[in-house]
């Protein structure tokens, strides 16, 4: 982990100029930086009101989060640390250096206007990588990672619009208390102030009341309001709606057989896509269940979506359409020629080249 100049940061942000910001929530801001190299870097800085109250637990926790992950492409890379002592040396500010990645987030994608929207192979492509970067963090040995705040306005896209899960603020790591059988994962930090329950309302699992109720499962819920975020572009929670919460207004909607309603209108749903949204929605419906023990491990869902979404998506209908109609000329073809044969092998042959054609097909689509 590198640590970074004090100065370095001030003059790559301009002294951390307001045009600089990129990003800030309830914990921190987050400002673009460019430094002597050319290299540009995101630096996470403390809010006014931590910073007066010298409350660095939850930038802390971070720092010790990040710094023990291994370097993931479906996790934001962590450059390093930086920091600055005032005049009172009793006071300091701690900085986060984080990889720059220069095209918002998944947020300002679904509900931003006059924005872009992604079609429905990239709607499950994203929700794929998310679900990589979940599976990555509670699969982290020697103790999982619960990242506690999954939500749309922590998914950032890199240069190639690939999805990133960032700000691990408030994850926590988890320990195995044999002794109780209904919460068998706690918390492991002892801090009150990181590992009392914390979430986005809307993206946060109601089972989590107080801190031995953690679990990954609560992650896996939270995995599920963005599934239906994203499937729908309504916001979790959207008080101009009835019902406010996507949860009660998607889980009704599916229950009545209605689960296309869900899908965003402004984007039309071809039919070869139905299949593979129904396979989301269902997936998103599990996570969702207020009893944890129905719902599903992230390693059960990345193992689901790859099977029974994103294989599809690799080889749309189209290929196959298009391959069937080939495949339909060289028939027509076949019995052209077959009919000039008078012998009684014409329907041998005729199969022969049947068999020869199909072939033909399948090699094409294993070659594109």
């Amino acid at each position: 982990m590198k640590e970074f100049e004090y100065k370095e940061l001030v003059k790559a942000t301009e002294n951390f100029s307001q045009s600089k910001l990129i990003g800030k929530g309830s914990h921190g801001f987050v400002y673009k930086g460019i430094l002597e190299e050319g290299k540009i870097i995101a630096i996470k800085k403390q809010s006014l009101g931590l910073q007066k109250i010298q409350d660095n637990s939850k930038l802390k926790n971070e720092v010790s989060i990040l710094s023990s992950l291994s370097e993931n492409s479906f996790i934001v890379n962590f450059l390093g640390t930086s920091c600055h002592y005032h005049d009172d040396s009793s006071k300091n500010e701690t900085f986060l250096i984080m990889e720059y990645l220069p095209n918002g987030t998944l947020y300002q994608m679904l509900h931003a206007q006059n924005n872009i929207l992604p079609n429905w192979p990239k709607r499950a492509q994203i929700a794929i990588q998310v679900a990589k970067a979940i599976q990555f963090l509670h699969q982290t040995k020697p103790n999982s990672i619960v990242h506690r705040d999954i939500k749309s306005a922590n998914i950032l896209f890199d240069s190639n619009w690939n999805a990133k899960l960032a700000d691990l603020g408030l994850a926590l790591r988890m320990k195995i208390d044999r002794e109780n059988r209904h919460d068998d994962e706690s918390p492991i930090h002892s801090s009150n102030s990181v590992a009392r329950p914390a979430g986005t309302i809307g993206y946060l699992d109601p089972a989590y009341t107080k801190p031995s109720k953690l679990s990954t499962k609560n992650d896996v819920f939270s995995f599920g309001v963005l599934l239906f975020e994203i499937m729908s572009s309504r916001k979790a929670i959207d008080v101009s709606k009835s019902p406010v919460s996507i949860v009660d207004w998607a889980t009704k909607l599916i229950k009545e057989g209605q689960a296309l309603e869900i899908c965003d209108k402004r984007m039309h749903v071809p039919w070869y896509m139905e299949a593979t949204i129904k396979n989301m929605l269902s997936i998103a419906t599990r996570c969702v269940s207020p009893k944890k023990i129905m719902r599903p491990s992230i390693e059960e869902i990345v193992m689901e979506m790859e099977n029974v979404i994103i294989e599809p998506i690799k080889y749309p209908l189209w290929n196959i359409l298009r391959g069937l109609t080939l495949l339909k000329r060289k028939r027509k073809r076949c019995r052209k020629n077959c009919s000039i044969i008078t012998t009684n092998n014409v329907t041998k042959t005729c199969a022969q080249h049947e068999k020869k054609l199909i072939r033909e097909i399948l090699a094409d689509k294993v070659t594109e």
